[in-house]
Formats: C-alpha cells, sequence, structure tokens
C-alpha cells in the first residue's frame, strides 16, 4: 500500500546518498553533500519532492498492473 511505497522511496533514497558518498570520495565532487543540503527554498524542495514521490508511485503501480495482468493470462 501507500506506508510500503513511501518506505521504498526513503530506502531508494538512502541507497542512492550513500552509494554517491562513497563514489565521491576523493574526487573533489561535493555532490554527496550537496544532496544533504537543506535548500532555502522549502517550497519549491517540497514541490520537487512530490513529483519525484508521485513519479515513483506511478511507476510501481503499472509495474504492479503488468503483473496482475501477466498473471492473469
Amino acid at each position: 500500500g501507500a506506508k510500503f511505497v513511501q518506505m521504498f522511496y526513503h530506502f531508494a533514497r538512502y541507497v542512492i546518498i550513500e552509494d554517491l558518498r562513497k563514489l565521491s570520495v576523493g574526487t573533489d565532487i561535493p555532490f554527496a553533500e550537496a544532496v544533504m543540503w537543506t535548500p532555502e527554498d522549502m517550497y519549491i524542495a517540497k514541490a520537487r519532492h512530490r513529483v519525484a514521490y508521485n513519479k515513483l508511485l506511478q511507476i510501481l503501480q503499472r509495474e504492479d498492473f503488468v503483473i496482475q495482468e501477466y498473471n492473469k493470462k
């Protein structure tokens, strides 16, 4: 349900951030720190979060629909 999707989204975000941290060590790329940075305009940050969250939800729902249709056939 919705709680699973939210938990999965937060887990995926955590994994990506940790992966970026490992990949950016010693490369002088401050991208991993920028991901953890809090933006000044929280309205835009929340809007981007909603867009990303909704896109992930749509992808998961579409995948679930395809799997259900495949199982029916």
